[in-house]
């Protein structure tokens, strides 16, 4: 394959700068309903579909965490019925759910290290 052909075509993980694995697993796992894929110290593996996501410590340390740099977006199947069920297990929204386009709705919510996170969908 010659240099000028190679292209990325597929994202594996995303990885989030947290401050503290353990506290960040409770909210993933227990209010998400993310499923622990692995762990190694400093650094927890959760299913998030066909992307893996990364809670990583020193990846908060090392770029110095800039709260805001970027977002997780989670596809659902009904926005409103996600937001009610995530809102039953404690997870507070910053933006209530609302349409962005004639057919999508979106909601917004931060992790406990302030990592945007929001659900999309009908």
């Amino acid at each position: 394959m010659e240099q000028a052909d190679y292209k990325l075509t597929q994202v594996s993980v995303v990885m989030l700068g947290v401050q503290n694995v353990t506290r960040s697993l409770g909210f993933y796992r227990d209010k998400l309903g993310l499923k622990v894929q692995s762990e190694i110290p400093g650094f927890a593996f959760l299913n998030a579909g066909a992307v893996a996501l990364c809670l990583s410590e020193p990846a908060a340390r090392m770029r110095g965490q800039v709260a805001g740099a970027g977002e997780v977006v989670f596809s659902v199947e009904n926005v409103t019925a996600a937001y009610e069920a995530l809102r039953g297990r404690g997870v507070e929204f910053t933006h209530e759910p609302r349409s962005i386009t004639p057919t999508s709705r979106v909601a917004n919510f931060d992790d406990p290290d302030g990592n945007h996170l929001s659900i999309f969908g009908p």
